[in-house]
């Protein structure tokens, strides 16, 4: 069939239908059409249409993510729920909500917020809707205490690849197909299904919020004394700001003063960081002033957060990397090819985001490896993030190298992954640079999720090479 006819077909579903531009790219792929549906039928829809005429579909709500991820290997009809806006129930006497998959996340916090309610998640992209929040599976500093949209999820609808609407959790008592969707759903990148509406427990508003914030200075390589954390030892060889968290954090995070969040805001991995500690609930301000003497001499107490709390790193202005050269020079730490095994060039100034996880007694770690691998690398890094949940997520300048950028990727997993628990993830890079690298690392469950892919896509219609393995 023609371009036409195939326009035709998709129009004839009462969908609004339009061409795509540049600014519906899904990570430097450009769409042929883009459609607007208004409900879980009409995505149903929309995704008849795509199994009848093998089109291959990828869904965005805000588009505030549409970078992240591995561009898809086709990408045909991009489904905008921009037009699912709504909060389709509020059951407050429930602590129950649920919200089209195009309600952002502010907008929900607003609606919530008039009853006294809150979703208590922190979301680090401004602009995400609650369809691309479980999606990536995105969260922020209260994860310590609430956990993520995964936890806080207990129904989700869906739309498959052949069209079928699915739903699950909720109201529903039975799962699909003995499938728990929200769970599976939740990080897809939307492989698996589009997400239509979710359903979410709620919190009550916290009576009142107080943060504690320290500065650690600059840090140098020190030996701190080990400890064993779940019949593991904590490494032996820390930078300085690891070591004096070392002892800080598990004392903050198992402390009865219950903080909800430790975050670490650290711009420059060359330079000093602050960490700050979130304390809600009653006598927040006199917990918060407890912690302090947990925290150092510098720690202060303050009724607002610091400005980037919450928020993922800015990268830090590429004026020399470590070593003291400059970005085409020479010096201690070699030219750029001998550094990143690559020639000249520029990721041509997209976004550089990398996701790093860890677990508790690795925490030395997590500062660590950032902090070696850019030294090594020759990039500079800025890092922030949970230090309770140790999840960190690293920004680099947008116009770093794309070999260098291979190499900090490399350096870092050779620090993060050696003994299978950490985890680096690029979440986002320029497509010339996602070339040359691989997004993902080592997955364990790669077969599961390609089995998995096969049962709900098996013609790999929906968002097509996005996740690990090509999923």
């Amino acid at each position: 069939m023609s371009e036409r006819d195939v326009r035709d077909a998709l129009e004839a579903t009462g969908v609004a239908v339009r061409g795509a531009g540049d600014e519906d790219e899904v990570a430097g792929v450009r769409p042929r059409w883009v459609a607007l549906p208004e409900s879980a039928e009409e995505i149903a829809a929309v995704m008849r249409v795509c199994a009848a005429h093998d089109l291959a579909a990828v869904a965005t709500g805000g588009g505030t993510k549409l970078h992240w991820g591995a561009p898809p290997r086709r990408c045909d009809v991009l489904v905008d729920l921009c037009c699912m806006n709504r909060v389709m129930e509020h059951a407050a006497g429930d602590l129950v909500v649920r919200a089209q998959a195009g309600v952002t996340v502010e907008a929900l916090a607003r609606a919530l917020a008039e009853e006294g309610q809150e979703l208590a998640l922190d979301v680090p992209v401004p602009g995400t809707t609650v369809g691309g929040l479980l999606a990536t599976g995105v969260a922020g500093p209260r994860r310590f205490r609430h956990g993520t949209a995964r936890d806080l999820l207990i129904g989700v609808t869906v739309v498959l690849a052949d069209g079928t609407i699915a739903r699950s959790g909720g109201k529903v008592v039975k799962n699909v197909a003995g499938y728990d969707l929200g769970k599976l759903f939740t990080g897809s990148y939307g492989t698996l299904g589009i997400i239509a509406d979710a359903t979410f427990r709620l919190h009550p508003l916290p009576a009142a919020r107080a943060w504690v914030t320290a500065t650690v200075e600059r840090p140098v390589t020190v030996t701190v004394e080990p400890y064993v954390y779940e019949g593991k030892t904590l490494e032996t060889t820390s930078t300085g700001v690891a070591a004096s968290l070392h002892a800080a954090i598990p004392a903050i995070t198992e402390s009865p003063l219950e903080p909800s969040a430790v975050e670490v805001d650290w711009p420059d991995v060359e330079g000093p960081c602050t960490v700050a500690v979130l304390v809600e609930g009653t006598a927040a301000a006199e917990r918060a002033k407890a912690l302090c003497g947990l925290m150092g001499e510098t720690a202060e107490v303050t009724e607002e957060p610091p400005p980037w709390w919450g928020l993922l790193p800015e990268p830090p202005a590429p004026d020399r990397p470590p070593g003291g050269t400059t970005n085409g020079g020479t010096g201690s730490e070699g030219t750029t090819s001998e550094v990143a095994g690559e020639g000249t060039g520029s990721t041509g100034g997209g976004e550089i985001l990398l996701e790093v996880r860890n677990i508790p007694y690795r925490l030395a770690g997590s500062f660590v490896g950032p902090f070696e691998a850019a030294r090594e690398a020759g990039v500079r890094a800025s890092v922030r993030g949970s230090l309770a949940a140790s999840v960190l997520h690293v920004a680099l300048p947008p116009d770093t190298e794309p070999g260098r950028v291979a190499a900090f990727t490399s350096q870092l997993r050779d620090h993060m992954e050696t003994d299978g628990e950490g985890r680096v993830v690029v979440l986002a890079v320029p497509p010339e640079t996602g070339r040359r690298l691989d997004r993902w690392g080592h997955v364990g469950a790669l077969r599961l999720m390609q089995r998995v892919k096969e049962r709900f896509d098996p013609d790999r219609r929906l968002s097509p090479g996005r996740f690990p393995g090509g999923i």
